[in-house]
């Protein structure tokens, strides 16, 4: 498994299948990371849609998106599930960021949070514009995440 990011590293570019709840459609499509240049990017790596802890920080995230994005900042989860998953999971919880799907866990492995039984750690990491990790946060058993608040407080601290 390889090593997880350390601040100020470059992360390397991903590719996932995906969608995003807009309205009553739930859009779907391929996201990268390279997409992303030139501006923040919050990646929000839960074990599965709609478990208890997973559900109450993809709703915290959901809530606090608009004052996530006036910082400039695009919010993805990532989960071992499929995009349909996904979709009755955004559905279900009125969810309105990009839900990614890591079933493989390759994106997981490079970070260095796949975990045995629970497919991954629960990870947030915080990459600025030139692709450069940040800041990050990786639990050891998964039942707790950093309030959007703290993620709004990170992203007020990006250097370039």
């Amino acid at each position: 498994m390889a090593p997880t990011p350390k601040i100020g590293d470059i992360v390397g570019d991903f590719r996932l299948p995906g969608g995003h709840l807009d309205g009553e459609t739930f859009h779907r499509r391929d996201y990268t990371l390279c997409e992303q240049r030139g501006k923040p990017l919050v990646l929000a790596f839960y074990p599965g849609d709609d478990t208890t802890v997973c559900t109450a920080q993809l709703c915290a995230y959901s809530d606090g998106l608009p004052e996530l994005q006036s910082a400039g900042a695009t919010v993805w989860g990532i989960s071992p599930q499929g995009v349909d998953s996904h979709e009755m999971f955004a559905r279900s919880r009125t969810l309105r960021m990009p839900l990614l799907s890591d079933e493989a866990r390759t994106v997981a492995k490079s970070f260095g949070i796949s975990a045995p039984l629970i497919g991954l750690r629960r990870s947030v990491f915080i990459i600025n514009g030139h692709g450069r990790l940040h800041w990050k946060h990786v639990t050891a058993v998964g039942a707790t995440y950093p309030p959007a608040v703290t993620l709004r407080t990170q992203l007020a601290g990006l250097t370039g």
